[in-house]
């Protein structure tokens, strides 16, 4: 098959020569005539030399990487970056385990494929493009998707009318590409949740905490436990059964409290212990000061872009400060960023100045990040987007 060409200036293939898997639009000289947003392209260095194949898009990410191989993507291609991925994820024991039928199958440029999210549900995938390429694509993957995981794979739904560029107006609407019947509840280290991916955020669940999940379980016996912006109720559940006294979960969306109060239903009926509150997090963090011993804040991204980073950082700290200033003397906090652009360094920081404002003594028990479905390839560190920190305040 034959695809368009880009041509890169002179000196601008080093990243590539390091495998990088993003081609910025200032490193372009020029491009063929014809080509458009989500086509494959050859990309050629200034003396027409091969370095790479992708899918081409508007904006300053000109081209997400498929391969440093001069190949085609076709079935084959699909098929074999599938595979790998699902490999993976037996070899570490994630996709094979009795008590756990939640996880991430493909993390885009972590598993080679930019611009693709896949995550498990039991028998439904539910499929995510962030590009125009991977939209086009669509069908050719979900069919190798069934290829690879067999009957373990009824449904496949497609939900990414708000993570294509809108500018490309594709007119994109969410719906079942395989399947259709799925059950939305889900199993995760033996705790069951219903998944919306119909309306929930992202595909529906947060996998990426499980891990930080269950450590929590673990300092949660005992423990009045507040978890601020709940969402699913995620690490309320395992708080219940890690024995806490009490558990409180905030969260300013009816509807998040709504998912939250079903799914601790589902593991834990008519139990007094929790109760749910549908209010803005600082708001009610200054009216509950010295109530709680254990608390989460886990808030959505600070951060979507650069430009929003010095803002983010402010965000970070004054969330940071209040949750120090409420929490009981010897309480626990788990504090978390998922924002890309805002590196652990750049977290530390914001959690080290949260803490000297509060004036409270804090040491660092964990240093929490993504887990292992949620793989970083190495030769591109920005990746690595989940960072958490557990304190002991005093």
């Amino acid at each position: 098959m034959k695809y368009n060409n880009i041509y890169l200036k002179k000196g601008k293939e080093e990243s590539l020569r390091r495998y990088h898997p993003w081609v910025f639009s200032g490193a372009i000289n020029h491009i063929d005539n014809g080509v458009k947003e989500g086509d494959i392209v050859r990309v050629l260095t200034n003396s027409n030399e091969f370095i790479a194949i992708g899918h081409y898009q508007i904006g300053s990410i000109a081209v997400r990487v498929l391969s440093f191989e001069d190949i085609v993507i076709d079935e084959n291609y699909w098929y074999s970056c599938i595979h790998s991925a699902y490999t993976m994820r037996l070899s570490t024991g994630i996709a094979n385990q009795p008590q756990n039928d939640t996880f991430r199958l493909v993390h885009g440029e972590g598993d080679g494929l930019p611009g693709l999210v896949i995550d498990c549900y039991g028998e439904t995938a539910v499929m995510q493009a962030h590009s125009v390429g991977m939209h086009i694509c669509r069908f050719e993957i979900c069919k190798a998707l069934i290829a690879v995981m067999g009957e373990r794979i009824k449904n496949v739904y497609y939900k990414s009318e708000t993570t294509l560029p809108f500018k490309a107006e594709l007119d994109q609407e969410d719906g079942y590409l395989y399947g259709g019947n799925g059950n939305d509840v889900c199993l995760e280290n033996g705790l069951r949740f219903h998944v919306d991916w119909l309306r929930g955020q992202k595909t529906g669940f947060f996998i990426d905490q499980r891990e930080n999940r269950l450590l929590l379980e673990h300092y949660s016996h005992g423990r009045s436990v507040l978890n601020m912006f709940c969402y699913t109720g995620g690490f309320s559940v395992y708080a219940m059964r890690g024995k806490a006294n009490v558990v409180h979960s905030v969260d300013s969306s009816a509807k998040a409290i709504e998912l939250t109060d079903r799914n601790i239903d589902l593991n834990y009926p008519n139990d007094k212990r929790h109760q749910s509150y549908c209010e803005d997090a600082f708001k009610f963090l200054d009216a509950n000061e010295n109530k709680y011993d254990l608390i989460i804040l886990d808030p959505p991204a600070f951060a979507k872009h650069r430009a929003a980073l010095h803002n983010a950082l402010k965000g970070y700290i004054r969330l940071n400060v209040k949750g120090m200033e409420c929490i009981k003397s010897g309480g626990i906090l788990f504090t978390f960023s998922c924002s890309q652009v805002v590196t652990k360094e750049h977290f530390r920081n914001a959690v080290f100045t949260a803490a000297a404002q509060a004036h409270r003594k804090v040491r660092i028990l964990h240093q929490l990040h993504q887990p292992a479905d949620h793989p970083i390839n190495i030769y591109h560190p920005e990746g690595e987007y989940l960072k958490g920190l557990v304190l002991y305040v005093e």
